[in-house]
């Protein structure tokens, strides 16, 4: 049976960058919208089941409210916790009972969770957060469509998505953490209201992609070097007074002259780069995650193995393929 999972996060877009910034809000009854065009999607093109992480904001419930469908919608037996564990969860679960595609509402902190758990389930994220580097600004209903192609064996999941990189965190040796977007060395000492707003705190940054068009700490890279989401490469950068100044929009709203004292790129078969400030805090896609303590030895690697993102048009592309191959 083909399924499409669904992870909204209802909390998404909602955090501290309101207030130091002019970070939009993305209510709950837009996101409900979001997921209603996206049933419609969906069931136009086949899928035949929905499972959704029942949400603390009820997002699924109400979707489906009033909503004439042939498929069949059902959600994930889990605790919910209000927190970021919920998406994990939610994604590990999906990926046990063998969910064909993924559709994720948030940015890219819930992406992030999302895909430590995930595995290969193609996703398809769209953009309902503040960092919204990962997921990209969808129209519902073609968000539905193109998971619906996919799930359903219209478009080949290898042709129609990209793999991902990722960044690792290592402490002492051992796998720590992961980012799909930005890892960021904090001069804060401790996780705070969690969110990076104060660039004059950064004092390292990894990228996994920049684009100039991008909103985020990847801004800062973009106007050094350009990376693509399939890139084999990612950036390192050293920021700080006395270096080159680059111009950048970090929030919403919010364009900063950041300095930058050395930079490089980086890649999955080169060593790692090593965390050389105490104390401090890493960041992961943006949000202050854990401190480090003055003993451990960090270092950050990039890994080609993050997961896999459905390119929309490509895969609609390829079940109109399909179909004129049928007629």
């Amino acid at each position: 049976m083909s399924t499409v999972g669904i992870i909204a996060n209802p909390a998404a877009g909602k955090d501290i960058r309101r207030i130091v910034a002019q970070g939009r809000f993305v209510p709950n009854h837009e996101k409900v919208n979001i997921l209603k065009r996206a049933l419609v999607g969906m069931d136009a093109v086949g899928v035949e089941r929905v499972l959704f992480l029942p949400d603390s904001g009820g997002l699924g419930r109400s979707a489906l409210q009033g909503m004439e469908l042939a498929l069949t919608p059902d959600f994930v037996e889990m605790t919910v916790f209000h927190a970021e564990r919920d998406s994990s969860g939610a994604a590990r679960i999906m990926r046990e009972v063998g969910v064909d595609c993924i559709i994720t509402l948030g940015g890219d902190g819930t992406n992030r969770a999302i895909a430590t758990e995930c595995g290969d389930i193609p996703l398809v994220p769209i953009s309902t957060g503040t960092n919204n580097v990962f997921p990209t600004m969808l129209e519902g209903t073609i968000a539905g469509m193109a998971a619906g192609v996919v799930a359903t064996g219209q478009a080949d999941p290898e042709r129609a998505s990209i793999h991902h990189s990722r960044l690792e965190v290592y402490v002492d040796g051992e796998y720590r953490d992961m980012a799909l977007v930005d890892v960021a060395v904090s001069t804060e000492r401790f996780v705070g209201a969690r969110a990076i707003w104060d660039m004059s705190t950064l004092h390292q940054l990894f990228l996994t992609r920049a684009s100039v068009t991008s909103i985020g700490l990847s801004a800062i890279g973009a106007q050094l070097r350009q990376i693509e989401p399939d890139s084999p490469e990612g950036l390192y950068m050293r920021l700080g007074p006395g270096g080159d100044t680059v111009l950048a929009p970090v929030a919403p709203g919010a364009v900063t002259s950041v300095d930058v004292t050395e930079w490089f790129a980086i890649t999955p078969d080169g060593p790692g780069v090593e965390v050389d400030l105490r104390p401090a805090t890493i960041a992961l896609d943006g949000e202050r995650t854990f401190s480090l303590s003055p003993s451990s030895k960090v270092e950050v690697r990039l890994g080609l193995n993050g997961p896999r993102v459905v390119n929309p048009e490509r895969a609609l592309a390829l079940a109109a393929q399909t179909r004129d191959h049928h007629r």
